[in-house]
């Protein structure tokens, strides 16, 4: 597949892959597992996930009953219908986005030194079509907005009417913490097992394909999440290494029967709710375009603050001061 690259595209996706993951030595390194084959198609079919997430819609459903029957006692919840009137659903293809922003760069990963790692959309949706990387570049480019051509991507959806009253607006948007994410990414590409920092509850919005979803109860103890030691080498830290060695002892019947996952195959229009301090980890099934933001509101705010004032003080103060 890759063969069919030209040159240009095949050098950038190679300075890239170096400058993003070091630790995988060359092209085989990034397929040495051949998880793009069909012996491990199993984990991104989803005729075979046993979806366990309740939908509701936002026709049907009003503010006020959201935050009562689900953010205020932490549920997850997959939310239908709020995605209607978004021209994300006309624009955002492949197609459009590699004529609109051929010649932008969008954040695929970061650097041992912790910058930002880009690549231009007219290479990367070469790369997202053909490669058989193991654990493929993902796009998540939480600056879009910041950008002259690419914030013009905000034009094309609105935050969900639960999610609106963001308090962290309150800080400034120059000072608030990274918090809203364009990604885009093809089968296998995803993130690892993780919780979102300082406390907050998140939204995410897919537009094009389908994300397999797993959500742990933020009581969930980390040994148990986490691969052991020696397992999945230099993938260890990846959604698609976690579906293949985790996942399945999540299954056993040894496994605390209040610790078992909730699964979701999230489809094009839905928006996934994480709850603050769920433990979750997320796998692209396909080529997905997704939107995510991360928020604080009324009813999170309690656990948000305490520990913000604790892991960012700084930020906390100018917080405090915004909303004086």
């Amino acid at each position: 597949m890759e063969a069919a690259w030209d040159k240009r595209t095949r050098e950038r996706v190679n300075e890239v892959r170096t400058r993003a993951r070091p630790e995988l030595k060359g092209e085989l390194g990034w397929t040495c597992l051949q998880l793009a084959s069909k012996s491990h198609s199993h984990l991104t079919d989803t005729r075979l996930v046993r979806d366990s997430c309740e939908r509701i819609s936002s026709l049907e459903v009003s503010g006020p009953a959201f935050a009562e029957l689900y953010e205020r006692p932490s549920v997850p919840v997959v939310i239908t219908d709020d995605q209607l009137e978004w021209e994300a659903s006309k624009k955002w293809t492949l197609e459009r986005l590699y004529r609109k922003y051929r010649n932008q760069r969008f954040k695929c990963g970061e650097d041992n030194d912790g910058y930002s790692v880009k690549m231009k959309m007219k290479y990367y949706v070469k790369y997202m079509e053909q490669t058989l990387d193991d654990s493929p570049l993902y796009i998540f480019d939480g600056s879009f907005g910041d950008h002259t051509k690419k914030k013009k991507l905000l034009e094309d959806f609105q935050v969900p009417k639960y999610f609106r009253d963001d308090l962290f607006r309150y800080a400034g948007e120059s000072k608030r913490p990274p918090y809203r994410w364009f990604v885009m990414g093809p089968a296998r590409s995803g993130t690892g097992i993780h919780v979102d920092p300082l406390g907050t509850s998140a939204w995410n919005a897919l537009v094009r394909g389908h994300k397999r979803w797993a959500l742990f109860p933020p009581h969930t103890p980390k040994e148990l999440l986490k691969l052991p030691p020696g397992v999945g080498g230099n993938q260890r830290d990846e959604a698609i290494a976690w579906f293949l060695y985790v996942f399945p002892k999540t299954q056993d019947a040894s496994w605390p029967r209040d610790l078992k996952p909730i699964e979701i195959v999230q489809c094009p229009g839905e928006t996934v709710f994480v709850p603050g301090g769920w433990w979750h980890v997320v796998l692209n099934m396909d080529a997905t375009i997704a939107v995510t933001q991360n928020f604080a509101s009324v009813t999170n705010f309690p656990v948000v603050w305490h520990k913000t004032v604790r892991g960012r003080p700084k930020l906390s103060k100018k917080w405090y001061r915004g909303r004086s």
